[in-house]
């Protein structure tokens, strides 16, 4: 069953929307299962690909980017992996990773994917209507089936490469359980098989790329060529171990809600007790749940030791 996502993503800056219409225009003609592009095969990875460091200090920053060294705090001080939206600057602290949500729109881009002939063709639809993701309202889901598969893979293997051009060491691809909420229009084989694309464009990008969600294809995904995990609240549902028993690298975020850890000194107490557990992953941080900067109102940030 599809569970309320705790992590907010922040709208991208404006598309450039004729790019992406051009983009599918000119889309290589979809293959079949089975053939090369098309069967989610795990591609070869190329020495130039940087895996991100096991049990690194991690910062998970889409609703802002700040400088962390800059904020007077010691455990700030030592975060070396960044992970920020595509459309902002890698953070340069060792290791960036860039937010790329290539299952469904991103929330200021929504607008303009509906308004599109083109782009409209490639969203699930009820009834004329695209479907939205019902816990982000303001988000389409791609129609990951055949024949749309070739002119998504276009489209988000650009912002990929975008990210690989901006200097980001590796990507992460969110919303791979979207079939869960498209109306049982969609498999989780069809994701599965874009996501093979996106493994294939990060990789010749010269880009590691971390699974989000669908803790229960965890080792499926390892095989279509995943390299480690960012994860939301699997300490709050109980399914860390599946990203653990199959990644050597997975960075956990746990939010202070009430439907994360809970809300104030009872989620900061609980997050205190799984720090002490030798179920959590090596990397393991509490965050506000909407994400903001160390300057706005509700701002917070803590990690294991």
């Amino acid at each position: 069953m599809h569970r309320t996502r705790s992590g907010r993503r922040p709208a991208s800056r404006s598309a450039v929307v004729a790019v992406a219409v051009a983009l599918v225009a000119c889309a290589a003609p979809a293959t079949a299962p089975g053939e090369s592009g098309g069967d989610g095969a795990a591609p070869a990875v190329s020495e130039d690909v940087a895996l991100p460091p096991a049990g690194a200090a991690f910062d998970y920053q889409l609703g802002g980017a700040y400088d962390p060294r800059a904020q007077g705090r010691p455990d700030l001080a030592e975060v070396t992996v960044v992970e920020r939206d595509r459309t902002a600057e890698p953070a340069g602290l060792g290791y960036d990773i860039c937010y790329v949500n290539g299952f469904q729109t991103q929330p200021g881009e929504s607008a303009d994917w509906a308004a599109d002939a083109d782009l409209r063709a490639l969203l699930v639809q009820r009834d004329g209507e695209p479907i939205v993701d019902e816990n982000w309202p303001d988000e389409f889901i791609f129609d990951t089936r055949e024949p749309n598969r070739a002119a998504l893979a276009e489209i988000v293997g650009g912002w990929i490469e975008g990210c690989a051009a901006d200097g980001f060491d590796a990507v992460e691809i969110d919303n791979l359980d979207s079939y869960l909420r498209s109306d049982e229009r969609m498999t989780f084989d069809d994701n599965r098989a874009l996501a093979g694309e996106y493994v294939r464009a990060a990789h010749d990008a010269g880009l590691a790329i971390a699974q989000k969600n669908t803790a229960e294809h965890t080792a499926e995904l390892r095989d279509v060529g995943f390299d480690f995990a960012v994860t939301e609240s699997c300490w709050r549902w109980e399914e860390c171990a599946s990203y653990t028993d199959v990644y050597e690298t997975v960075y956990d975020i746990e939010y202070l809600s009430e439907d994360g850890l809970g809300e104030g000194q009872e989620g900061m107490d609980r997050f205190a007790e799984a720090c002490a557990s030798d179920d959590r992953p090596a990397t393991f941080i509490l965050r506000d749940l909407d994400l903001v900067t160390p300057d706005a109102p509700g701002y917070h940030y803590a990690r294991c030791d």
